[in-house]
């Protein structure tokens, strides 16, 4: 039994609560997984898991390897961190989670220079709308915009950011009340995207409740109703920035206060930090500021 690899294994399955979840990211199947907790209990001589249909519960005994496990590995990570940075040629695989648009629209470009630039790094980027702990997931890195702090179990480096804009079709505009005041929004169809951390309430002004025939979760199909004609919505610029550009987007109320939107590089507040984790995270900082400031 290689018994490094089982304590890995006891370590995320802990974590991901899911036997599934664990041979996703190991690229093995679930009984495989299985196998391996057994005959590390086998060879402990002690149950570290209480099994049901419900999932898995760690007994005294897993709780307290479970933290031992934690610090054995966390030290063979710095070692290995240390010939990386050393060598200072950072290699191996990244796993990063991204929203979906923003990852289309913005972060592709960076990544194929990054891509360029280290060559020996292996991505693994998820795209995805759905707010996930990157710690239960298995990811080294996420990205996520937001007018608000995040929590302190996460260090967030600030790349750059982004403006909100209120945007409709000339069309709507031509065939609907005027919009003058935050306040004349309650007479128009409000898209409400599913996953702003403010629901229906748009933060303009004093703030404003909306309400509309439309509730997406992904800020590209929102944008296309959009610029059909049929509303208006709340966007980051960097999905509204085309459609202005070209006409099919225009701009209401560009002088109503409202709070910016910040892009931060988000990972788990870790004792040691992975060089090539480090180095990516420079290379963005880097890459933000020569293309965004």
């Amino acid at each position: 039994m290689d018994k490094l690899r089982a304590m890995k294994l006891f370590v995320r399955l802990a974590d991901a609560g899911s036997f599934t979840a664990v041979a996703d990211e190991f690229n093995v199947t679930t009984s495989m997984v299985s196998k391996e907790i057994r005959r590390l209990e086998d060879d402990l001589g002690t149950r570290l898991m209480h099994r049901s249909t419900r999932g898995q519960q760690l007994t005294s005994i897993g709780e307290g390897y479970l933290q031992r496990c934690r610090e054995i590995l966390s030290q063979l990570d710095g070692a290995d961190a240390y010939v990386q940075h050393m060598q200072s040629n950072p290699s191996g695989k990244l796993r990063i989670n991204a929203p979906m648009a923003l990852g289309i629209i913005e972060l592709s470009k960076m990544f194929s220079s990054y891509m360029r630039a280290y060559p020996d790094i292996e991505l693994d980027i998820q795209l995805g709308d759905e707010s996930l702990d990157l710690v239960e997931h298995g990811f080294d890195l996420g990205f996520r915009a937001s007018s608000q702090p995040f929590d302190s179990s996460y260090i967030g480096k600030e790349l750059t950011k982004f403006q909100y804009q209120v945007c409709a079709s000339p069309e709507y505009l031509a065939s609907n009340p005027k919009i003058r005041t935050v306040e004349d929004l309650n007479k128009h169809n409000c898209f409400v995207y599913s996953y702003f951390r403010g629901g229906s309430h748009w933060p303009l002004g004093k703030g404003i409740d909306v309400s509309g025939t439309l509730k997406v979760n992904n800020t590209l199909f929102m944008r296309q109703t959009i610029e059909d004609g049929l509303g208006i919505g709340f966007l980051p610029s960097f999905i509204a920035r085309q459609g202005l550009k070209t006409g099919t987007l225009q701009e209401i109320l560009p002088k109503a206060e409202r709070p910016s939107l910040t892009l931060y590089a988000l990972y788990p507040n870790r004792k040691f930090v992975q060089p090539k984790l480090v180095h990516c995270i420079e290379f963005l900082q880097d890459w933000f500021e020569r293309h965004y400031d």
